[in-house]
This record gives structure tokens, sequence and C-alpha cells, in this order.
């Protein structure tokens, strides 16, 4: 099992397309498992994600660039100097690139450099998220989720509303869903069609990470002593129905998730720096990363469930096999 020390906060661990593992770090850098070093940023990677076209990363940075760390070296896609570029997200299915800094919204096209756009909110964005066509994007802030056309200048969003500070959103594959973690030990959850409110409450700590599996049939969160896992089968999703608590822990709590989109393997990184994982039609447990140590920041599963990424607050990082 490859390990890395890389001595920075690891903010993200991503696999692009070509299953190749990267890692985007506090110091600036992604490196590759290859070995491949690309000092992206002045500064600390905020946020992170793999490039639309299936190459490399794309990064947002404390110094308001974002880059793409890809085979020809690193370009830049935008820069907002003094801002921060907190969260970000891209979407294949378009070739857009979204991210935030501050209050707005700003939208870059990876195959057109003359694309942009900015929208503003009345409070900072927390999070962003692509619809799984990419023409709509998810903006998680203060009393709600703002819901934007990517490509349209001039227009209002769609608000989704309720009453909190919400920090991390994700669409459901089929698009017909809208779940955000909150400030508040919760998630909350909209059927985008009619904006049907669900709450989905439980947790004894903040859920920062979501991931939808099963050909979006169930939802992975963290935030508990397991990983939870919520059913999305049918039309009313989890509405009514209960959630289940996969690999209970009375001593830690978990941090991340990462799915399988179309099958049902589960990850989970603990705050007490293990990893595990599950698939849930067998339900055994796998002990990736079985040695305790700084909480787990970053977890990802390639496609085929075989691989798995993960790193560290302290930047030990590694890949294991399924």
């Amino acid at each position: 099992m490859p390990a890395y020390a890389f001595d920075a906060y690891v903010t993200a661990a991503l696999f692009d397309a070509a299953g190749r593992a990267g890692f985007a770090l506090g110091d600036g850098t992604v490196r590759f498992e290859s070995g491949e070093t690309q000092q992206a940023h002045d500064g600390a990677v905020l946020a992170a994600a793999a490039h639309p076209s299936g190459q490399g990363l794309v990064t947002g940075g404390d110094d308001g660039r974002v880059m793409w760390a890809g085979p020809a070296g690193l370009q830049e896609i935008a820069a907002l100097p003094g801002r921060w570029i907190e969260a970000l997200a891209a979407a294949p299915a378009s070739g857009l690139i979204a991210f935030s800094a501050g209050r707005e919204l700003h939208v870059r096209d990876a195959a057109d450099p003359k694309f942009a756009r900015a929208f503003a909110h009345e409070r900072s964005i927390a999070d962003v998220a692509f619809e799984p066509k990419g023409r709509r994007i998810a903006a998680a802030t203060y009393g709600g989720v703002a819901l934007w056309y990517a490509r349209i200048e001039a227009q209002k969003p769609a608000m989704l509303k309720w009453a909190g500070s919400h920090v991390a959103c994700a669409f459901s594959p089929d698009g017909r869903f809208l779940v955000s973690a909150m400030q508040d030990n919760q998630l909350h959850g909209w059927r985008v069609a009619d904006e049907k409110n669900m709450r989905m409450g439980g947790y004894p700590a903040k859920v920062r990470s979501l991931a939808f599996l099963a050909k979006g049939n169930l939802l992975a969160t963290s935030g508990a002593n397991g990983v939870v896992v919520w059913p999305f089968a049918g039309s009313t999703g989890p509405m009514g129905k209960q959630a289940a608590e996969v690999g209970y822990e009375e001593t830690a709590i978990s941090t991340r998730v990462a799915g399988q989109p179309g099958g049902n393997w589960v990850a989970w990184g603990l705050d007490d720096g293990r990893v595990k994982a599950c698939d849930l039609v067998g339900q055994k447990i796998l002990d990736l990363k079985a040695e305790k140590g700084p909480p787990i920041t970053a977890l990802a599963l390639t496609p085929d469930a075989k691989r798995l990424a993960w790193g560290d607050e302290d930047g030990s990082a590694g890949l294991a096999e399924i």
C-alpha cells in the first residue's frame, strides 16, 4: 500500500478519469502518485476537483487563483487577487467549472477561455455543486441553497429556502434531489421539482461530507460514529424512512465519506485516522488503514471501487487496494 508523508494538510484526494491519484495540499502543491509535483498556488489549496476533461485536477487557492494541474503542466483558469477560492466543482458533462469567492459564484468553461459568469449572493458561499448534466449549479449559503443556470448571464436564482447555515451540498445522480449539510448537525433536502422539504437529523457531529452511491439509491454521510446511509430509491427519497449506520465506533466520528456511483461500495475516514470500506450488499467491513493518527481530511474511491486514496490533516496520505 503506497504511503506518503507530504508535511502539509491534505485538502483533497482525487482520481482523474485515467485512475491516476492526485493530492491537493495546504502548501499549494498538487502531488500525483507518479511522484510528479506541481506548485499550483502561492499559499494553500482550499478546494479541488477532477478537471472536466478527466485529466488532472483543478484547484482553488487562498491566492485567488483557479489552476489546472494537468498533463501539460499548470494552466491558470481564473485569477481574483485578494480573494479566497473556498469551494469548487467541475462538470464533465458540460465542461464547466464553478467556484466561490466570498459572496460570488463564478463559472468558467474549460474549452473557452473567454467565457465567464459571476453571480452575487447576500451571504458567503460555503459549497457549490453541479447537477448531473452540468447545466445548473447549487450554491450553499446562509438561509438555503441557490440554484443558477450556469451559462445565463442575467437571472434570478431559484432559492431552496431553509433557515440556518448550509455548509455542503450534493445533487442526486438523477438530479431529482438536492441535499445540504448544515451547521447544526443535520441535513436538509429538497425534491427539486416541487421544492418538497426533507429534514434528516440525529447526528452527533457536523456533517462535512456527502456521497451518493448505488446509482443514486443511497446517500452516505459523515458526522456519526460510523457511516450513515440514507435510502433514496423511489419518488419520495428518504421521506418517512430511517437511515442505517454502518461500522459503528463508540470512540470515533466519521469525517469523510466516498461512494461508488454505480455500485454498493462505501468508504469512510474517521477522526482517529482510520479508514474503512464496506460492500453494503455483503456488509463485510474492511480495515483499509487500521493504524490510528490525525483526522482523515480527504477520501476518494475509483468508480470500480478497486482503489482508494486518503489523506489526513498532518500530511500523511496513502493508496489502498480493495
